[in-house]
């Protein structure tokens, strides 16, 4: 039977996820349903299905847009290849991009820096559109991705002289450490982006998840395995000498989870509306009544990002 459940903050939504749900919401609040958008508009599947029931259309090409149609098209959060945005505006598609502004740093970064001569060292997830669309910003011969410190040594670049590394957004602290230490020793002449390129929600909630996982046997993370934030919260939480798992919700959860837990705790990623935090909280207390339920504040957040000019302006 579990007698506490402690609730970290800061868990949830981020200011680059709010921004961008609010993006697709105004449009259809300012165009009427339908809206298109190029991807999941942030990496959570019940956020996409509640935004398909107020009237989005979700889609991986742009193929998938009814043809001889014009159509309001959202980039997602995540970033695009501006070859794709240029495409969408060709066929007449009138574009709103809700790229988070931390992703859109790392695309400035990465076109400067090719303008610039240096070779480009990119720390991501190969197949996750953050780092397809940094990646776009430039051409092939001036970046290569790796995931982790293991493809270091392997490594082959152009030249040494002019190197410098960025990341995805969403990546684990101590992993990118261990990464741009293995690039600095085998790469003298690296240099760092001005500051990091790791996003504030995304430390935040892996230090929280921290401090989390020290203090609970059991750490249920409510996210999608597509989001790479929520995966690294899962990751840093079991690196404290917590059990934990990830859920979309309580429906994924299984009993065998429970035995021997007397703590849980429950964080939640940056694109998990705070309602599935809500119901799986009640879904534990109606199978332990006698449960206390307590906050772990560890860090207070007040970043908010406006909403893109497009929409601004109407």
């Amino acid at each position: 039977m579990i007698g506490k459940i402690i609730l970290v903050r800061p868990r949830g939504f981020c200011a680059g996820v709010d921004r961008a749900i609010d993006v697709v919401e105004t449009c259809l609040e300012i165009f009427g349903a339908p809206v298109y958008v190029k991807h999941a508009i942030v990496h959570n599947t019940h956020v996409v299905g509640d935004l398909e029931k107020k009237g989005a259309k979700f889609v991986e090409d742009l193929d998938e847009i009814p043809s001889g149609e014009k159509v309001i098209l959202v980039f997602s959060a995540h970033g695009t290849p501006p070859s794709i945005k240029e495409e969408a505006k060709g066929r007449g598609h009138k574009v709103i991009d809700a790229t988070c502004p931390l992703v859109t740093k790392v695309h400035l970064e990465a076109k400067r820096y090719a303008n610039e001569g240096y070779f480009i060292i990119y720390v991501g997830h190969r197949g996750h559109p953050e780092p397809i669309g940094v990646m776009g910003e430039i051409g092939s011969e001036s970046i290569v991705l790796i995931e982790d410190a293991s493809e270091v040594e392997a490594l082959s670049v152009p030249q040494e002289e002019k190197l410098v590394y960025l990341n995805q957004t969403t990546l684990s602290i101590p992993d990118v450490s261990h990464t741009i230490e293995a690039l600095k020793k085998r790469f003298p002449n690296i240099i760092a982006p001005p500051s990091s390129d790791i996003c504030y929600a995304t430390t935040n909630r892996q230090y929280a998840a921290r401090e989390l996982g020290k203090k609970c046997d059991l750490v249920l993370v409510i996210g999608s395995v597509t989001s790479s934030n929520s995966q690294r919260l899962r990751d840093v939480s079991e690196e404290e000498g917590a059990k934990a798992y990830l859920i979309d919700d309580e429906s994924q959860i299984e009993s065998s989870w429970f035995v021997g837990v007397e703590t849980l705790g429950i964080t939640s990623g940056a694109s998990a509306p705070e309602y599935l935090v809500e119901n799986l909280l009640n879904y534990i207390k109606g199978k332990n009544p006698e449960v206390i339920v307590e906050n772990l504040d560890v860090l207070k957040e007040e970043i908010k990002f406006p909403l893109p000019d497009d929409l601004v302006t109407m």
